[in-house]
């Protein structure tokens, strides 16, 4: 027997009484809607049945424990189970001109940018969070700035949260990078995790901050953390959490504005909750997890 299991889902606020509207590809639902195909073959007979189960139904959307899923990163035991929100920084200057960025700091928020900074901090509006991290880097710092705004508590900045260093790249838009140094332009494109300069390996050394963040992070005391930072090093996070090497650097997306959540359990080892999660870029839509 073979079987296809298919979902739709969204996270959807159900419990706000504001008007919430979708893009036409999206379809708003309050939880999870399963469509199971079972096909059967016996001889030349086929039969294929279909069924939906929602959250009147036996199944659950939650998972019932996760140890073992994941390496733990912190090789120790947390105070308590912790629970994680990233977030990629707004549209930057340096984004919209398609240049190479790294770590400079040179590069700021659009407005659009400051936009989208916005419609995170309303987006995560209901979530209480303990302590807000981000990277010191201008575009970062400007989001985590709007998004904790009007809480106590003072932002921390962490360089092990800095975007990759990519060297002489920097600054140059992509069609310039490409024309004054093809081999190393495509050799960060292509094969990221092999890109070097002068032996020095960039992604590994994000590996390595990413390694070093996650310990920062978890060892704070609390149990729900916000972190705003950048796509590679958010790219380097989500893998080291998930115990995937460099080379699996460009198997994740992450948008600006884009919402990512992780739980942990005590022993310090990951499950993926959400994946850059962006409804509240074309809505009003609140999140509550």
């Amino acid at each position: 027997m073979n079987i296809i299991l298919t979902t739709t889902h969204l996270p959807f606020n159900s419990i706000s009484d504001k008007p919430q509207k979708f893009p036409k590809f999206y379809t708003p639902c309050s939880c999870p809607a399963f469509q199971v195909q079972c096909c059967s073959s016996s001889g030349s007979e086929l039969t294929l049945t279909t069924g939906t189960v929602g959250k009147d139904d036996s199944l659950t959307g939650g998972a019932y424990d996760f140890s073992k899923a994941t390496t733990s990163l912190t090789r120790k035991l947390l105070s308590s189970p912790k629970k994680v929100t990233l977030v990629r920084h707004g549209l930057s200057t340096w984004n919209d001109e398609k240049r190479v960025q790294g770590s400079s700091n040179l590069s700021i928020l659009t407005e659009t940018g400051i936009m989208q900074a916005e419609k995170c901090k309303k987006a995560l509006v209901d979530i209480r969070f303990d302590q807000c991290f981000s990277s010191p880097i201008s575009r970062a710092k400007t989001t985590a700035e709007i998004l904790w705004s009007e809480r106590e508590e003072p932002v921390i900045f962490l360089d092990s949260l800095k975007e990759a260093h990519l060297f002489h790249l920097e600054g140059m838009k992509n069609v310039e990078a490409m024309q004054r140094y093809p081999k190393d332009h495509t050799a960060w494109r292509e094969d990221p995790s092999n890109f070097n300069v002068n032996g020095v390996y960039p992604l590994r050394q994000v590996w390595d901050a990413a390694s070093v963040a996650w310990k920062q992070i978890l060892f704070t005391p609390g149990e729900n953390f916000l972190v705003v930072t950048h796509k590679s090093i958010l790219r380097a996070l989500i893998c080291t959490a998930l115990g995937l090497g460099p080379e699996r650097f460009r198997a994740f997306d992450v948008n600006n504005g884009g919402i990512t959540v992780f739980k942990f359990n005590v022993e310090g080892e990951a499950m993926l909750q959400s994946l850059n999660m962006t409804a509240h870029m074309y809505t009003d839509h609140t999140y509550i997890y």
